[in-house]
């Protein structure tokens, strides 16, 4: 008789732990779901780490895991026993249904059955459902349990934990009990994200699934490493024909998050037997990507290309599509180091591999304390208040508001940024929506969220600098500000602040096809991670004879960019062969 290869005896074991990392007796997946129907916390061991677990419609639970893992506002995702337990809960089409059920089984962006529903998981109209993809994950749902919050067991944007003796130290005090097995996880790896974007995947996290399967690059003969940037961290390694984007790492701004990355790297090398002969990075030399490339470089004696943040995102999504040749960039991202040592992130490019020229951008916005108001969005909205000369009412009735004016009025620690990012925060803020953020881009996401679908827009309003053509945000806000006041609800507002972008983005467009006599555009950056963005503006360029281009095979943040990176290095280095 053939042997299974779950053999009762010497296959793998499945084991339960106490909270204090005790062993258990009985059957322990089926003391894994008592303790979940019990409304407990369990960890669950998957294919890339493991989870943190728990009843997906119990609102206690969900918010005690909140604040154990301290992630207060940041959306869950869940796991669903199959389609028609979805079906429960959000709308699946049939397109976000095949991507769903397929083997690759990533978490799909879908929107919830009814609005505001369900705000312990998400405070948006969407949320992140998978599928089980193990063994363990069937026989975990079944029976009477149909959906569980499923999300990464970290701590503090550390790395997922994936080897069980870290979990069970790690995770006391958060997890109730642990679901664990002994066999190892050879390579830690997150799931991937994506929404379906007219009919097709579109990345937000290229990882468990997806990775280490190859991009084709026919033409590309360089072996390179090109180390990506700092937040939603990642690398690609080139050879001839093929680049192999990594997985999702993480934002490196902590040793933990270095050493995964660098393991990584070593992985992969070893994986595809390559050695780089040349390595590109960011130019910000405050990255520790950057500075991992540096001393590599360094060490080895290997060429390093420094590429301009927002020419890689550029190039990305020019080589996801396979385009050759040059065309016009729309970058719209929070912050990137422009080449005048100015932050950067909402910019018209024109260029190709080899290099680029800036067309346009959005008037810089001063940011009091600096990266302080990532998070404290009130400050960028009383920046663009009093840049557009507008009284600031409640945002100024706070303890040091007056502090901020002060500093804005002085330009004293208010480094000025052209990020698109930025500009949805304060447009977030001086609406009423929210004033301060628990994650990054939480402001651009519950103004997107806030939308109403409105058709109404301001006419955007440009001024020349030196050749740039810049969008003057003040007008639009001077507008918006006045429709607020007249009982204009914060959702309108929302809706009219998106459409108007679009028609400055058009605009913009226009006057760069005029210089440059080029009528392709790509779009790429955070910021089209917006659905209501992806769905006007390609359109509406489209409908103005350009040929649009949006990301396929790797993300538009800053995950997809070292695809970018790696092309422009070889290309730089058949131009000119040294560094640039």
């Amino acid at each position: 008789h053939a042997q299974p290869d779950c053999c009762p005896v010497c296959g793998p074991q499945v084991f339960f732990l106490t909270a204090q990392g005790e062993r258990l007796p009985g059957e322990a997946i089926e003391l894994a779901r008592e303790k979940l129907k019990a409304g407990e916390i369990i960890a669950v061991k998957g294919l890339g780490g493991i989870h943190l677990a728990c009843d997906a419609f119990s609102p206690e639970s969900c918010k005690r895991l909140r604040r154990r893992k301290e992630r207060d506002e940041k959306p869950f995702a869940v796991m669903c026993r199959d389609t028609n337990a979805a079906r429960r809960i959000c709308r699946v089409s049939g397109d976000e249904a095949r991507e769903l059920e397929s083997h690759r089984r990533p978490i799909v962006l879908l929107r919830k059955l009814e609005e505001g529903s369900f705000p312990w998981l998400s405070e948006n109209r969407d949320i992140g459902v998978m599928l089980p993809y193990t063994p363990l994950h069937c026989l975990l749902l079944g029976g009477d349990i149909d959906c569980l919050v499923m999300t990464s067991a970290n701590i503090s944007d550390t790395p997922i934990i994936y080897k069980n003796a870290e979990a069970t130290r790690r995770l006391r005090g958060i997890a109730d009990g642990f679901l664990l097995h002994d066999r190892e996880i050879q390579t830690r790896c997150d799931d991937s994200l994506l929404r379906v974007v007219d009919g097709a995947p579109y990345f937000l996290r290229r990882s468990r699934g997806y990775v280490p399967y190859p991009v084709a690059l026919p033409g590309f003969g360089a072996a390179a490493l090109a180390c990506g940037a700092e937040q939603k961290a990642s690398f690609c390694l080139g050879k001839p024909g093929y680049a192999f984007p990594s997985q999702h790492i993480g934002d490196l701004k902590n040793l933990e998050t270095l050493e995964s990355y660098e393991e990584q790297i070593a992985h992969f090398e070893a994986l595809f037997d390559l050695r780089p002969r040349l390595i590109a990075c960011d130019m910000h030399p405050d990255y520790l990507s950057t500075r991992y490339a540096e001393a590599r470089a360094g060490r080895e004696g290997l060429p390093l290309f420094r590429v301009q943040h927002h020419h890689a995102h550029m190039a990305a999504c020019m080589a996801d599509n396979a385009l050759e040749g040059e065309c016009l960039g729309l970058i719209w991202d929070g912050v990137g180091l422009g080449t005048d040592g100015t932050a950067w992130g909402g910019e018209l490019l024109s260029g190709g591999y080899s290099g680029f020229r800036r067309l346009g951008s959005i008037r810089p916005i001063p940011l009091p304390g600096g990266d302080a108001a990532v998070k404290d969005i009130r400050r960028v909205g009383l920046s663009l208040l009093l840049g557009a000369g507008v009284e600031a009412g409640p945002l100024f009735e706070t303890d040091n508001a007056q502090t901020l004016v002060r500093m804005l009025r002085s330009g004293i620690n208010c480094p000025p940024s052209s990020g698109m990012g930025r500009l949805f925060d304060g447009v977030c803020a001086v609406s009423g929506i929210r004033h301060a953020c628990s994650y990054e881009g939480q402001g651009a996401v519950l103004l997107e969220a806030a939308a109403d679908g409105d058709e109404g827009a301001y006419e955007p309003e440009f001024y020349d600098e030196n050749g740039l053509n810049v969008f003057d945000w003040r007008p639009m806000l001077r507008r918006l500000c006045a429709e607020l006041g007249g009982g204009v609800s914060p959702e309108t507002a929302a809706s009219r602040f998106m459409n108007t972008l679009c028609l400055a983005a058009a605009s913009q467009c226009r006057r760069g096809r005029e210089e440059t006599g080029n009528s392709r555009v790509v779009l790429s950056g955070g910021v089209f991670q917006n659905c209501r963005l992806l769905s006007r503006l390609p359109r509406l360029l489209q409908g103005e004879g350009f040929e649009v281009f949006i990301h396929r095979r790797v993300s538009c943040n800053d995950e997809g960019l070292s695809l970018g990176q790696l092309m422009i290095a070889e290309a730089c280095s058949h131009v000119s062969g040294s560094p640039t």
